[in-house]
């Protein structure tokens, strides 16, 4: 049961920080994680296991989880497609008729999953685990992540599809879940088809501290589209100019042999520590249940990153070559 601690760990952490960090939902609905974990566990689990099994790394399990994020919102809650969703009008800015959908929402929601769903849960675990990028399952447990995975998408897009307030009794046509799944596959392929990691290249990296605030300032630029002094389209220019930049400076980075542990830690804290303070803008706090829950979920976050690095301390050696070694 010990071997398997990262995994009930990533379990459990992608939905909260996916969900309860962003703030979409209060302390007292907090035992609502137990719904989520299943659809944001299971695939959490599923990508990080499969693209370890294979011996890949970060650019597959990004693309994997941009993949699971089309689908999530493609297929099990269709906020791609349907303009009622949740009464928040999501596809009105930057609408077009063609698609049928809006690409402010689309570039937003799928990178919300494609990150902090997906891909910090995985950093943060691996980052405390001693077994970074070794597998933690043999076939069964992959088998049981798919299952619940399914089983939990299953289980949302049915109360989503029943509850009035959530889908107003929409359903997508078979054009358009076809049209989702066919992209979602497109990604998968490309996940699989992206060369593997490949580090130790010559070349200088900027210390963490820097790392650190690249991640802050590429969350900055990126929530700047749910502020509404940006104009629409204003927006997307903005998203895109985040994504691209953070992932291309990071991408360069962490091929070189410099990069190390306290890298990968920074840019993730960064990540998450984007949520903390968005939270706070996003979801305006309109009593004292709300400010509670943004306040005590920014020091949950806090308490995270502070235990990752308490554990990083604990495994990384003291030697340079071996600190090497590690990274």
């Amino acid at each position: 049961m010990r071997r398997r601690t990262p995994v009930f760990a990533l379990f459990f952490l992608a939905p909260l920080v996916g969900e309860f960090f962003l703030g979409d939902f209060a302390l007292n609905l907090l035992p609502l994680i137990i719904v989520f974990a299943p659809m944001y566990g299971g695939a959490a689990v599923l990508i990080r296991e499969v693209a370890r099994r294979t011996g890949r790394g970060w650019p597959t399990m990004i693309m994997l989880g941009l993949a699971y994020g089309v689908l999530e919102e493609g297929l099990v809650t269709q906020s791609l497609v349907n303009k009622d969703y949740l009464d928040q009008h999501l596809l009105d800015p930057g609408y077009i008729p063609a698609l049928g959908t809006a690409a402010p929402w689309v570039i937003f929601v799928a990178t919300l999953h494609m990150v902090w769903s997906i891909s910090v849960p995985i950093a943060l675990v691996e980052q405390g685990s001693s077994r970074r990028t070794e597998p933690w399952l043999g076939r069964l447990g992959v088998t049981v992540a798919a299952v619940l995975m399914l089983a939990g998408g299953f289980a949302m897009w049915n109360s989503t599809r029943t509850d009035p307030s959530l889908s107003h009794g929409f359903l997508e046509s078979p054009k358009q879940a076809l049209v989702i799944t066919a992209v979602a596959l497109v990604l998968i392929v490309v996940a699989f088809l992206l060369p593997r990691p490949a580090g130790g290249r010559p070349g200088a990296v900027p210390s963490p501290w820097v790392v650190f605030a690249t991640g802050i300032a590429g969350g900055a630029i990126f929530m700047s589209v749910t502020m509404s002094w940006l104009p629409t389209w204003a927006g997307v220019t903005a998203m895109l100019v985040a994504i691209a930049g953070t992932f291309t400076l990071v991408g360069v980075w962490s091929r070189r042999a410099a990069w190390g542990p306290w890298h990968r830690y920074a840019i993730v804290a960064g990540a998450l520590l984007t949520y903390s303070w968005h939270t706070f803008f996003m979801h305006s706090a309109t009593g004292l249940l709300d400010l509670a829950s943004h306040i005590v979920y920014a020091l949950a976050a806090l308490g995270i990153l502070w235990y990752v690095a308490r554990r990083m301390r604990a495994m990384t050696p003291a030697h340079p070559a071996e600190l090497e070694a590690v990274g």
